[in-house]
This record gives C-alpha cells, sequence and structure tokens, in this order.
C-alpha cells in the first residue's frame, strides 16, 4: 500500500490530491448544513426561507458534484495504481456501494428534504427529514473512511 501512496507518478499523486480535495469540499457542506438550519429556525419567515434556500444550492451545487467527482477520481486511481488495487478488491466493491448510497441519500432524499424546509420553514416534520438524512449521510461517510483507511480484504 505505501508503495502506491508513495510512487513518484504525478498523475497518481495529482488524482490522489484531488479525489481528498473533492471528498473535503463534498463534506464540508454536510457538516455546515446543519448548523445553519439550525439558526434558519430562528429566523422569521422571509429570512429563513432565504437561508435554507442557500442550503439547498449548496448542496446541488457544490455537496452533490464534488460528492460525484470525489468519486470518479477514486475510480481512476485504481488503474493508475500500477496493479496495487484491482476492481476485484472486496474493499473497492464496498467503497462503490457506500459511494452510490451517499449520492442516492444525498440527491434522492436530502435535497428533497431541505427544498421542503426552504418552501416550508416552519414545517418540523421537514427538519426532522433533513436532520435524519444528513445523519445517514455522515456515517455513511464514517463508514467509506474505515474502508480507505483499513482496506478490509488486502
Amino acid at each position: 500500500m505505501f508503495a502506491v501512496l508513495r510512487q513518484d507518478n504525478f498523475a497518481y499523486q495529482l488524482v490522489y490530491l484531488l479525489h481528498i480535495a473533492a471528498v473535503i469540499v463534498a463534506f464540508a457542506s454536510a457538516f455546515v448544513h446543519p448548523r445553519l438550519g439550525g439558526l434558519a429556525k430562528r429566523l422569521p419567515g422571509d429570512a429563513a426561507r432565504a437561508l435554507n434556500q442557500t442550503i439547498v444550492d449548496g448542496s446541488v451545487k457544490i455537496h452533490f458534484p464534488a460528492l460525484a467527482l470525489a468519486g470518479v477520481l477514486g475510480v481512476a486511481m485504481i488503474p493508475m495504481s500500477d496493479s496495487a488495487y484491482e476492481f476485484s478488491d472486496p474493499w473497492i466493491s464496498a467503497a462503490f456501494a457506500i459511494w452510490f448510497a451517499m449520492l442516492a441519500v444525498l440527491f434522492l432524499v436530502l435535497i428533497p428534504a431541505e427544498r421542503s424546509v426552504a418552501r416550508e420553514p416552519g414545517d418540523e416534520a421537514a427538519y426532522k427529514k433533513a436532520a435524519m438524512f444528513g445523519g445517514i449521510l455522515h456515517l455513511l461517510l464514517v463508514l467509506m473512511l474505515i474502508i480507505m483507511v483499513w482496506k478490509p480484504g488486502v
């Protein structure tokens, strides 16, 4: 594994750097948005709508594209690893499954929940859904980090 991390392949190292940067960008908002949502709950109607719409915009324009890019870059690293990693490795299959789950949770349920909150800032059920789906996304991130660090099956 350390041979892959220390290789003199500039292209691999660049893709690796971009992969990590994309993950940081993707999940920065996942940790900031819940705090902003809590602040929005205390604001009057139009201000709450505006802040909640900012959260939605961040999810659509930053969080989702960065998460998609992180996965694409991770996939690109596999053939660049000089056979250190293979698509058939169990940890890579698990990472694929978690990445697809993250994309699905974000795009199919979290963003729609955030949109509901932006439309009706006083809807407590919508806030709870957004919080729940955000929490699920955080759990998936922890699972992904465990897989990326320990690489089970290697």
